[in-house]
């Protein structure tokens, strides 16, 4: 029995995939098309993976008036429908890459670029596990302004912001609950929630995966969920890097360990250092974070988050249980090390970020690198390399790397590059207010 036949309620279907920007691109159909897309999937052209925030095209794209602007086949992934629950109507997605017309993977696809990433660590016997904490703020936009959000259950606006605070949560309660019966329905492994540092602030950690597509598709759904239910309290939730100036921004770290041919922990070894594999992986990460940070931070407000003292690194270094470093090694059991990479903010496409996580650390193990020693203490007090400061820098960086190329396919990397740049030009042309109101909802 089918998905479909197992949810009769199900009156309307949406189908896409997902652009370089993380934004979803798609079409919606009546439900009784659902055979003819799951065996013929459905046709738009390659450049819709590779629009502006906008939604534009990018000027010049090789992929528009240059070869004709042709269209791409999107075939379903592996995921399957997944409900919709923020929708009045009962209404299933299912999430779809895209193919070129010969059947071959159409390489400016951040999925595809993710799944290129997994199989060459295949190649090597070993399998990512992967997990995702992403921060938002919940806030109120109704009147023009963004505010904090008023408590659900008494409407008053709480005086601060309350790390790790029960009654913070209370206070959207109603919210919390609705989101984790839709986590359930929609196969999304929400774990523990939690106020954090800023005013409205809250974090869900998503569950370790064996399999990095899922943690990134979970991740990506997870997303569109938040911003859906939001709405439908009235509030808009927010994944911006730095929604609020005077507050914490948002991240989205990955915590990621690799399982070996015979299923064990190829970062433990029974010792508090881990194994080499695991310094290895670190050094690749390190190593990878200044040509890579147009990922871990693709838009304008992205820099606003990474300044110094403000919950997020800006030195490149790593560290032992430590969070003012970029790259950490958590505490906890010792057959349990992993790495948590901590640069990346919450306006990050999952693909692209989970691609270029694993990527840089599997060029660390081909290479077999040696970190420097881990820090201790405060990395903003201290005499260390730093994340590029700016968009421009960061442009630059990922367009000369030779570090990408070997992660991502050269057509990807020119499109990614050419949609910054026109981004970044029409950007200067906006006001704050007018970049807050762009970014609010779609990233």
């Amino acid at each position: 029995m089918s998905w479909l036949d197992q949810h009769p309620e199900v009156r309307h279907l949406r189908c896409g995939a997902v652009d370089l920007n993380g934004q979803g691109r798609g079409k919606r159909f009546p439900v009784r098309f659902a055979r003819k897309l799951e065996e013929e999937g459905t046709r738009f052209p390659l450049s819709v993976l590779n629009l502006d925030i906008w939604g534009e095209d990018v000027e010049d794209s090789p992929l528009v008036f240059e070869i004709g602007d042709p269209d791409g086949i999107l075939k379903p992934t592996e995921r399957g429908y997944v409900p919709m629950p923020w929708l009045p109507v009962p209404t299933a997605l299912l999430p779809m890459w895209m193919f070129r017309e010969d059947g071959t993977p159409f390489e400016g696809d951040p999925r595809h670029a993710l799944r290129v990433v997994i199989e060459r660590y295949a190649a090597r016997g070993l399998t990512p596990v992967v997990a995702t904490e992403l921060e938002f703020y919940l806030v109120d936009d109704s009147d023009g302004e963004i505010r904090q959000a008023p408590s659900l259950r008494s409407g008053k606006r709480r005086p601060g912001a309350e790390i790790l605070s029960l009654r913070a949560l209370d206070a959207f309660d109603a919210f919390f609950n609705e989101l984790y019966d839709a986590c359930e329905a929609m196969d999304i492994p929400a774990e523990a929630a939690l106020s954090e540092v800023g005013l409205g602030q809250f974090e869900i950690n998503l569950s370790h995966v064996p399999d990095a597509l899922r943690a990134a598709d979970d991740a990506w759904l997870f997303k569109q969920l938040v911003r859906g239910l939001a709405r439908k309290f009235g509030l808009a939730a927010s994944f911006m890097a730095k929604p609020l100036p005077d507050y914490a921004g948002n991240g989205l770290h990955c915590h990621f360990s690799l399982l070996d041919a015979e299923g064990r922990n190829a970062f433990a070894n029974g010792t508090f250092e881990g194994s080499p594999l695991l310094r290895q992986a670190i050094a690749g990460c390190l190593r990878g974070i200044p040509d890579l940070t147009l990922v871990f931070a693709p838009h304008s407000n992205s820099y606003e988050r990474l300044v110094p003292e403000s919950h997020a690194p800006t030195g490149i270094c790593w560290a032992y249980e430590n969070r003012t470093a970029s790259v950490r090694v958590p505490g906890g059991s010792l057959a349990a090390r992993r790495v948590e990479h901590r640069v990346a903010g919450g306006d990050v496409n999952p693909y692209l970020f989970i691609a270029a996580v694993l990527g840089s650390a599997l060029t660390g193990i081909e290479d077999a690198l040696d970190p420097p020693p881990p820090i201790q203490g405060n990395a903003y007090e201290q005499d260390l390399p730093q994340i590029p400061a700016t968009w421009e820098e960061a442009i630059d960086a990922f367009e000369q790397s030779a570090l990408v190329r070997r992660i991502f396919h050269p057509q990807l990397i020119e499109n990614f590059v050419m949609t910054k740049r026109q981004e970044a030009r029409y950007m200067a042309e906006l006001t704050p207010r007018q970049r807050l109101d762009l970014y609010l909802d779609t990233v």
